[in-house]
């Protein structure tokens, strides 16, 4: 492990900062951009199977949430938490592999959901892993440095890969089903370093054969002292809303742009500067917080994110209401397209920083040696946040039928993070002059 004094990364923290580079490509090709266009494609604009899609994310968010607490007790006992990780990153890398290969939009689905599960899963544990990597006094530089290295090289590299494919291959079925298959090839590839580099440091000794029981009372317990340590009790509540808002920024991006009538290669390029935007200001963010604050840094990104909200409302209202503007159709969407490449722009300047600093920032609110339960009940937090929205843009969309106050419905999570935040600055204040003493 690196020396507090040392500025260069220690072989084992650029290991775990390599997992972003190797996942990161899932969060692109199939969260954000290609694989919700291939499979609309495949089950239909507007169809039964298009919109079970959103409900889908947040089944496979649900699973993972009340697994979450449970499995990252268990992670944290000697020698699991490893394992665990393995275990759903392969899953992840087998049913993308699925994804890119059926042919009905049914077991497309299916193979998303367990795909996501495992991508989830992996993710869940990896963020534990921080606390055995590196220092608090270098998390936040380790943890954006993470984002930063998953925005150009897991994100970008093998987007832009994509992109060529798809556009020498006319944009067909084919080539976005190549471009699903680079993900499993490049998750796995990628994620060599991890697998052999970084260690359980902190852990509960415990027999193997009191792993269920003794799991399942720390959880109980680490769920109790959640309630009691309000600083991580406001900072969870916080981070259930804004982080929700950004997930579903991210899962349901190109699908609304589609919904719109954008033309999905532009989408797909727009979201391509997201990447490159994201990966310096994930850097700058890290830089940054030690000099204005992490806490502060974070609030600033969770307002970013609702006036991202707003411009996304804007962009669909246009289209929606384009008569009633005296706009044409086609001038509407013109429009909307400019302010989509706003959006993406917008979008990769904080989407990185509030990420990487939420991770960071909860690290150093918590015990290192039940790293696995904490990051498990943030995982639930999270996870069971992004169960509503999806489900919230599925919901206003289905009643008005215009897609655009799906989309503004989302200002919601970014508020009330925001309250919570603001509520519980005092006890983030308390927590960090302990640690300073």
């Amino acid at each position: 492990m690196a020396k507090n004094g040392k500025k260069r990364f220690s072989r084992t923290e650029w290991s775990w900062i390599f997992y972003d580079w190797a996942n990161s490509i899932y969060a692109t090709n199939i969260m954000a951009a290609i694989f919700p266009i291939l499979y609309s494609q495949v089950a239909g604009s507007g169809s039964l199977g298009d919109h079970l899609y959103g409900y889908a994310v947040s089944f496979a968010n649900l699973l993972v949430a009340v697994l979450a607490p449970y499995l990252g007790s268990i992670a944290d006992f000697k020698g699991m938490k490893k394992k665990l990780w393995l275990g759903f990153m392969l899953t992840g890398v087998l049913f993308t592999t699925v994804m890119g290969l059926v042919g009905s939009w049914q077991l497309m689905l299916l193979g998303f959901v367990i795909s996501r599960i495992g991508f989830s899963g992996s993710c869940m544990f990896y963020d534990s892993f921080l606390t055995d990597v590196t220092t608090p006094e270098r998390m936040d530089r380790v943890s954006t440095w993470g984002f930063a290295m998953g925005y150009i090289g897991g994100s970008t590299i093998p987007f832009i890969i994509s992109i060529a494919i798809m556009l020498l291959m006319k944009q067909s079925e084919l080539s976005m089903r190549i471009a699903v298959l680079i993900v499993p090839v490049w998750w796995l590839l990628f994620s060599i370093p991890f697998m052999k580099n970084v260690r359980q440091v902190a852990y509960v000794d415990t027999p193997p054969r009191e792993l269920g029981r003794v799991a399942w009372k720390n959880t109980v317990s680490t769920f109790r002292n959640i309630l009691k340590n309000r600083a991580v009790l406001f900072f969870l509540l916080a981070y259930f809303f804004y982080i929700d808002g950004v997930d579903t920024i991210i899962s349901m991006a190109t699908k609304y742009g589609d919904t719109l009538g954008l033309g999905a290669i532009g989408m797909i390029l727009a979201l391509l500067v997201t990447q490159l935007v994201a990966m310096p200001c994930s850097i700058l963010f890290g830089n940054l917080s030690k000099k204005v604050g992490t806490l502060r840094l974070i609030s600033f990104s969770v307002l970013m994110y609702a006036f991202i909200t707003v411009v996304g409302f804007v962009m669909g209202f246009l289209v929606d209401f384009h008569e009633n503007l005296g706009l044409t159709e086609a001038g509407a969407v013109a429009i909307s397209q400019v302010l989509f490449w706003v959006l993406a722009t917008l979008v990769g300047t904080v989407q990185g920083g509030i990420q990487a600093l939420s991770r960071s920032y909860f690290g150093q609110l918590i015990p290192p040696e039940r790293s696995g339960e904490y990051f498990g009940f943030m995982d639930i937090f999270g996870k069971f946040a992004c169960v509503i929205g999806p489900a919230l843009y599925e919901f206003f969309y289905g009643i008005t039928g215009k897609p655009s106050f799906g989309i503004l419905s989302l200002i919601l999570l970014f508020v009330v993070g925001f309250i919570f935040l603001r509520h519980g600055t005092p006890y983030f204040r308390q927590v960090e002059h302990e640690a300073a003493d």
